[in-house]
């Protein structure tokens, strides 16, 4: 039995999410980027000055106050005021070292992955906020390259690494990040000739529940999603609509907002190329795709629902940020300013981050 008070609660939080939704859906000039100096006066990205210039595809907000953003050189950097100052958390010694990805279970506690070939791709743990590091896995197979990574609690997480031996290489976590083994392939279909994740925005291997996991990939003949039931065991793949064909183009980002809902986005990465067909949604969990029937008009790197909402959710990219309030069947332009990943928490803390030290937090 729900009491009067969560009741109020619930009202509130969902008209909250359809009021942001209405307005961000009205003219594109209604969601402006606002500079740190500027007020926010209708919602829109407002900039945080984090002090740097590295590219930041690294995402994980903990709250609408606290946030984690990771990127080139060894860059981690936190906030717990809501992005008017920032820590500089790097782990000692990385500046060689590429993050593409964080996952953050609060302000104390966090899981950072570097990318690259062989023993550039490592896993670093803090449990004090970024003031001392711990690596907890470096990868000593030349044929791997680690891309993602996702937890479905604060203990059970995964990360991927392109196909190694013709199949996607997955390892495991049961102690939120201290430890991790490489799981057995003989759930894991073959990889496609090619095909392979995008490291791009912390996005190409999401979770939903205790246990369901996908993954984005690209770069073969089709752009494809595996999902797991079963914590990365098993996996089935379905084809998305999203064309690939090419070692640019294909799926680079999933959000799912439970079991069965989920948007894909993605497109040629490269700014002379054009994206057709960037963006396509699923209501199986992932064993078919619908392509968009508006699609965002270029390539998107990151996606996520907004929060308490059943239709709405947003896409970024070099060229701008998209907002659908259908599910993803349509897509329109709200802010042209350059992200590379999207994130939101339930309290309605969702965050962007890219090139050149760019953070902005969707203000209301």
């Amino acid at each position: 039995m729900t009491s009067n008070g969560e009741t109020r609660r619930t009202v509130s939080v969902g008209l909250c999410a359809a009021a942001v939704a209405a307005v961000l859906a009205g003219p594109a000039q209604a969601a402006p980027v606002t500079e740190p100096t500027a007020k926010a006066h209708t919602p829109g990205w407002s900039l945080k000055d984090t002090g740097t210039d590295v590219r930041l595809r690294g995402l994980a907000p903990v709250s609408r106050t606290t946030a984690w953003v990771a990127g080139s050189r060894g860059t981690v950097l936190r906030t717990d005021d809501g992005g008017r100052s920032w820590l500089d958390v790097s782990p000692p010694g990385a500046e060689g070292l590429e993050f593409r990805d964080v996952e953050a279970f609060d302000s104390r506690r966090a899981v950072v992955l570097a990318i690259g070939e062989g023993e550039a791709s490592r896993l670093l743990r803090t449990e004090d906020g970024g003031a001392t590091w711990t690596e907890s896995f470096r990868n000593t197979d030349p044929r791997a390259f680690y891309d993602c990574v996702t937890f479905f609690d604060r203990r059970h997480g995964l990360a991927m690494s392109d196909p190694v031996d013709g199949k996607y290489r997955i390892l495991s976590t049961a102690d939120g990040g201290r430890s991790w083994r490489v799981l057995p392939d003989a759930g894991m279909p073959p990889a496609l000739p090619g095909e392979a994740g995008f490291a791009a925005s912390g996005q190409c291997l999401v979770s939903s529940g205790p246990k369901d996991v996908w993954l984005a990939t690209g770069g073969g003949a089709t752009a494809r999603v595996l999902h797991s039931a079963d914590r990365g065991l098993n996996w089935s793949v379905a084809e998305s609509t999203i064309p690939a064909g090419d070692p640019a183009r294909g799926v680079f980002a999933l959000a799912f907002r439970d079991r069965t809902n989920g948007l894909a986005v993605g497109g040629d990465y490269r700014p002379d190329q054009p994206s057709p067909r960037a963006a396509a949604v699923t209501r199986d969990g992932g064993r078919s795709w619908r392509q968009a029937k508006n699609p965002p008009a270029a390539y998107r790197s990151g996606v996520a629902w907004l929060p308490h909402s059943r239709s709405a959710a947003l896409a970024v990219g070099p060229t701008g940020t998209d907002l659908t309030t259908d599910g993803g069947r349509s897509w329109r332009t709200v802010d042209t300013g350059s992200f590379d990943t999207v994130d939101c928490t339930p309290d309605f803390g969702c965050w962007a981050s890219g090139e050149k030290g760019r953070v902005a937090r969707l203000e209301f």
